[in-house]
């Protein structure tokens, strides 16, 4: 196992007082594997003692506002390629199949692209898998990093890490992740509204058939925009 991804994806779970208390043992576990370089482990400190040490409700609602009412800051990874589509639907099928073949259940209530599930996964491959499936959302994750960084919050110290562990994003798919227009005010819900209808990016040619290669078409390249449905999925804090 490789606990570091394991503890990544707890920093990306909600906030919990179970989850501060496990703050010097996630510290452990990240610097022991020497996966991550020591200034990104800086940074990951500074967010661990932060979450080990502010107010619990505050922490809380700073992860609803970033991640819940921020589109562009979605963790979960198909959000970001295929929007509300119909392809999203069959991409979540078939990552699900993905986690079944290697022995991962899970309930019914929580979506397999969800990033901290996503991680829990591959904490349980042989890190060299692990780190060919992280390389494929490589451009998700410099993008959230990037728009985290803008914002100032010590999250984009995880999402860092994981781009800095996965092999180089894809510059042409990361582009096209990243906004051109400013991040929207998350306490504004009209525009909040607005920004949810717009269309969902679309990528490149999708990759060949294939177990991982279907992964790797799914994260990395919509074949087609599609209009956004009227709901968004809700995220999972299990």
């Amino acid at each position: 196992m490789t606990r570091t991804f394991k503890a990544l994806s707890a920093l990306l779970s909600y906030p919990t007082p179970e989850l501060q208390a496990a703050a010097s043992d996630l510290q452990y576990a990240i610097a022991g594997e020497g996966i991550i370089d020591s200034v990104r482990c800086q940074a990951l400190d500074r967010l661990i003692e932060d979450l080990a040490e502010s107010d619990i409700y505050d922490l809380q609602e700073r992860y609803l506002l970033l991640f819940d009412r921020s589109r562009s800051l979605s963790l979960h990874l198909f959000e970001h390629v295929h929007g509300e589509s119909r392809d999203r639907g069959q991409a979540m099928i078939d990552l699900k199949e993905l986690y079944a073949k290697s022995g991962l259940a899970i309930s019914a209530t929580e979506l397999p692209d969800y990033l901290p599930m996503f991680l829990e996964f591959l904490s349980t491959r042989p890190f060299a898998e692990a780190r060919d499936l992280l390389g494929q959302t490589a451009h998700i994750l410099q993008a959230l990093s990037e728009r985290l960084e803008r914002r100032g919050s010590p999250y984009a110290a995880v999402f860092a890490s994981l781009a800095c562990i996965a092999p180089a994003a894809d510059a042409e798919a990361e582009a096209a992740l990243l906004p051109e227009e400013a991040d929207v005010d998350p306490d504004d819900l009209a525009a909040l509204d607005r920004l949810w209808e717009d269309k969902p990016v679309s990528f490149g040619p999708e990759a060949t058939s294939g177990c991982h290669d279907d992964l790797v078409a799914r994260l990395r390249a919509a074949k087609r925009p599609a209009a956004r449905g009227s709901e968004r999925s809700g995220a999972s804090h299990g």
